[in-house]
Order: structure tokens, then C-alpha cells, then sequence
């Protein structure tokens, strides 16, 4: 049979006080690989010391169950703790089915049995969980990367059940923000941050979420804080898998003063509509009288039986646009006053 020839350079550990098996694990190791470095630890005193040097990098342990200094259970423990991104293989020489699935529970890669070991099987089994360590080693931190995002966000965060609409986790801006605990968010639902005359809408807008699954979610909505505040929101969600269930992970920006100041905007905004129709209908009226007043005095003059009645009615004029001209200071005066407001 034509074995395989890996030519990448491995940095192998094996623990095993044997030196008869050691012979027999080395052989078995060059059989398949051409550049392996391979380090030979007699017992757990010297595997520690091998594993504690700053400067040794290791691809792999082999590890021998019944060490002088150390066995079992107690010397899986230990290596776990020695070497949590390396992949750990046992090799032993009793075959215990319940032994051998307790100790992959302890974070042991694999565990194979010495009499049933041949080149081929310790190849696949070293290369196979050299690639999976790395698989896990990247899912974990993909994880913890996704944890900072999640509880170091300055915005509020959580996920809730979809189903249930409990909250599954909260992060430390959600708790600053809303008032709550995090253990108090965990035994809350959503509709215990909206105020009661919303929840009706929150039910509908659930239901039509839930009725397509993965969509993405963004929208407006009030919420209400422990202290009984009503804020204004900006949510955006999408469904992911979270705890053995389905969730949905929410952003919420608190857009309070935003919406504050658009209302403001927009008040000030009819104001300046009313002036402006003031200033293009009702300022018109006594300037028109005024206009024709003194067009008449400019062209036929003041006679005594009509003199006094036109001036008394361009100073009619004259005092109703002076009254509306203050009306119209007082309103832009108000504009003015608006704007100071957050």
C-alpha cells in the first residue's frame, strides 16, 4: 500500500513513558510525514515544561493515559489546561467505551486504542483534528468578536425569542439607557418597554415579521424607560439563532431630540406660512386704502368739507397696519424663541 506523503512541517508532542510505544508512534509518525519535528516527554513534569517555554510552538499532542506522575481523568484536566488551542489525541492502551466519550467532554480531540492503531489511522486522525481545532479556534472567535460588538456597542442592544418575545441577552448600553437590570430584561418581554396603547400595533408588526422569516427590519417606535419616560426610536433587526432558538437581534437609537427638533421645524414652518399670508393678503388691505387715500390728496387736494375725513381714514389705515406689523414682530418674535428649544 502507497502511503501518503505530508511534506508540511508539524511540531508534534508525544507523552508516553514507554519508550517501546514511543518507537512504535514515531515510526508510525514518519510513515506519512516527511517534515515533522517530533518532542518526546516521559512524563507530566516534562510535558509541562516543554509546554510552558514562551518560544515552543506545538501543532499536536499525543498523550499516553498512564503517566508515572499522573493518569486519568486528573492528567486530562491538567493537559487541558496547558494546551487549550492544541489538539489533544489520547492514546491508551484499555479500551472504556464511557471513558472514551467522558474525555471528549473534557476538550479532548480523539481517542484511540494502541493495539488497534496503524499508520494510516494515526495520519487521518492527526490531520483531522489538527484542521477542526482550527475550525473551532476560528468559530470562537468569531463568537467572542461578535460579543465585544455586542456588549461594548454604545447603542442598545438585546434579542428576544421571537416566539415568546422574552429577552435572551441585553447589553450594558440597553441597561444604562432603559433603567433595567440585566437580570429584570431577563424576566421581561418587548411589550414591557412600549407603552400600553402601543402593544396592539407591536402584536401586528410581530406577526408580519414572524410571517417572513429572516427579514430584515427597520422602523420607528415609542418605547418607554423603568422611570416611565416615553422616548422615540429608530430599531433595526434581523432573526438570528441564539440559545438552541430562533431570535432577533435588535439596534435602538434613541431619536427623541431628533423627532423634537423636526417638530419644532415643522411648527415653526406653519408660522412662517401664516406670516407670509399675512404679509401677502392682510398687510395688503390698509396699504391699498392708504395708497388711494394719498393718490386722491396728491391729485385733487384737501378741501375743507372733505379734508378732515380722509385724513381720519388714512390714519385708520395707518394704525391698522401698524397694528398688524406688531402682530407679525410678535409672531417672528415666537419663531425666534422656538428655535432656542431642544
Amino acid at each position: 500500500m502507497k502511503f501518503i506523503k505530508d511534506d508540511k512541517p508539524y511540531q508534534i508532542v508525544v507523552i508516553e513513558d514507554n519508550p517501546g510505544d514511543y518507537v512504535l508512534i514515531e515510526d508510525y509518525l514518519q510513515e506519512h510525514f516527511v517534515a515533522q519535528t517530533i518532542s518526546w516527554a516521559k512524563n507530566f513534569k516534562e510535558a509541562k515544561s516543554i509546554l510552558t517555554d514562551p518560544s515552543f510552538h506545538c501543532d499536536l499532542l499525543l498523550l499516553d493515559l498512564s503517566l508515572p506522575d499522573k493518569n486519568g481523568e486528573e492528567l486530562i484536566n491538567e493537559m487541558s489546561l496547558l494546551c487549550h488551542e492544541i489538539p489533544l489525541i489520547i492514546l491508551t492502551g484499555y479500551s472504556d467505551f464511557n471513558f472514551s466519550l467522558k474525555s471528549l467532554s473534557l476538550g479532548v480531540s480523539d481517542y484511540l486504542i494502541k493495539d488497534e492503531l496503524d499508520p494510516h489511522s494515526l495520519y487521518k486522525s492527526i490531520i483531522y483534528n489538527i484542521e477542526r481545532k482550527k475550525t473551532l479556534l476560528q468559530l470562537e472567535t468569531s463568537e467572542r468578536r461578535y460579543s465585544d460588538l455586542f456588549h461594548l456597542s454604545p447603542l442598545p442592544m438585546w434579542v428576544y425569542d421571537i416566539d415568546t418575545l422574552r429577552f435572551l441577552d441585553v447589553n450594558l448600553a440597553a441597561e444604562k439607557h432603559y433603567g433595567y437590570s440585566l437580570q429584570e430584561f431577563l424576566g421581561m418581554t418587548i411589550k414591557d418597554i412600549r407603552p400600553a396603547e402601543d402593544i396592539p400595533e407591536l402584536i401586528k408588526r410581530i406577526d408580519l415579521l414572524n410571517a417572513k422569516p429572516g427579514a430584515y427590519s427597520i422602523g420607528n417606535f415609542r418605547h418607554q424607560k423603568k422611570n416611565g419616560e416615553i422616548i422615540n426610536v429608530e430599531i433595526q433587526s434581523n432573526v438570528i439563532p441564539f440559545q438552541n432558538t430562533t431570535g432577533r437581534l435588535i439596534l435602538a437609537n434613541d431619536i427623541t431630540e431628533r423627532v423634537t427638533y423636526v417638530e419644532a421645524i415643522e411648527k415653526q414652518n406653519e408660522k412662517l406660512k401664516e406670516i407670509a399670508w399675512i404679509q401677502s393678503h392682510v398687510v395688503r388691505a390698509p396699504l391699498a386704502r392708504m395708497m388711494s387715500l394719498i393718490d386722491i390728496i396728491k391729485n385733487y387736494g384737501i378741501d375743507d368739507h372733505d379734508g378732515e375725513s380722509l385724513l381720519d381714514n388714512l390714519l385708520k389705515s395707518a394704525e391698522e397696519l401698524d397694528s398688524i406689523i406688531k402682530d407679525i414682530t410678535q409672531k417672528t418674535e415666537g419663531i425666534q424663541l422656538d428655535k432656542n428649544k431642544p
